[in-house]
């Protein structure tokens, strides 16, 4: 365990939630009271979030309800990464401040006493908490309005219908609640937005085409039309800016690929074994395709 990370039970809010309300569409929020716990992370689920995220050294991690801000501090002492960590309590912002500074990563990382639901997390590639599950479904909204492939790691609760990109179960011999001594950790990927009309034209032959996209988080589903013929899309992935998908054409499958970007789709088109370059434009779009 790092130096200065000691165990300890600070009673304390579990996170700053003065505009929950409004956030989670005018539902009150469970009273915060001085007795609610703050409990920590162990250090096996600290290294199991990073490892998750994929933190190099290029990542912003802001984590909400930071606690002695242990997420950040190993981001910045394992992998060289920036941080903020957010907590309600200015007693634990102090302790943190403490243990950065006894970690050597004080030029790294910083800690602010802060309500969570009023906290810019625009800076943030990845976001690192563990909250209650009401609390994350308040925070969701927010979340998916980061920026595509923002990397979102949530210890033990998830955000409801939002299915994770990536989860797992780690043993957890000393957790201090719940019966079960493990952690699952869940990892989502803030999808770009993808649904709506797009249009293009296609190699070899320019033949004009359109796809009509739905999409549920990074669930893509929808159709072609190609040459007069309406198709369905098959096989399509969404992650963070890259979407990928299928079409049957006759005897053909066409795979398409690409990068999602300010209204465009920039990225190839495989038919067999050749490539082509491929590119949509939004339907509403003036540029050329």
């Amino acid at each position: 365990m790092p130096d200065g990370f000691r165990p300890r039970l600070l009673l304390t809010a579990f996170c700053g939630l003065l505009s929950i309300a409004a956030a989670a569409g005018g539902e009150e929020p469970p009273a915060i009271t001085e007795e609610t716990p703050y409990v920590q992370s162990g250090m096996v689920v600290v290294e199991t979030m990073l490892e998750m995220a994929g933190v190099r050294a290029s990542d912003f991690v802001m984590d909400l309800g930071s606690g002695d801000g242990r997420i950040v501090i190993e981001a910045a002492r394992r992998y060289g990464a920036r941080g903020l960590g957010v907590d309600y309590d200015p007693r634990l912002v102090k302790l943190a401040t403490e243990n950065a500074a006894r970690a050597g990563v004080s030029d790294h990382v910083s800690f602010v006493e802060q309500d969570i639901f009023k906290t810019d997390l625009g800076a943030a590639s990845v976001v690192t908490m563990y909250l209650l599950p009401e609390y994350n479904l308040a925070l969701r909204p927010r979340l998916l309005a980061l920026k595509a492939g923002t990397r979102i790691v949530s210890h033990d609760w998830g955000f409801g219908d939002w299915r994770a990109d990536a989860e797992t179960t780690v043993p957890v011999p000393d957790k201090p609640v719940e019966v079960k001594k493990s952690s699952t950790i869940r990892l989502y990927i803030v999808p770009a937005k993808v649904e709506g009309a797009w249009r293009s034209r296609l190699s070899p032959g320019a033949r004009d085409a359109r796809f009509e996209l739905r999409q549920k988080f990074q669930e893509v589903s929808g159709t072609a039309v190609i040459g007069g013929r309406s198709l369905p899309i098959e096989r399509a992935l969404l992650r963070g800016e890259f979407l990928s998908f299928r079409v049957q054409d006759g005897k053909r499958t066409l795979r398409f690929n690409g990068y999602v970007s300010s209204g465009r789709i920039t990225g190839q088109l495989g038919i067999g074994d050749r490539s082509y370059r491929w590119r949509a434009l939004r339907a509403d779009s003036q540029a050329q395709g």
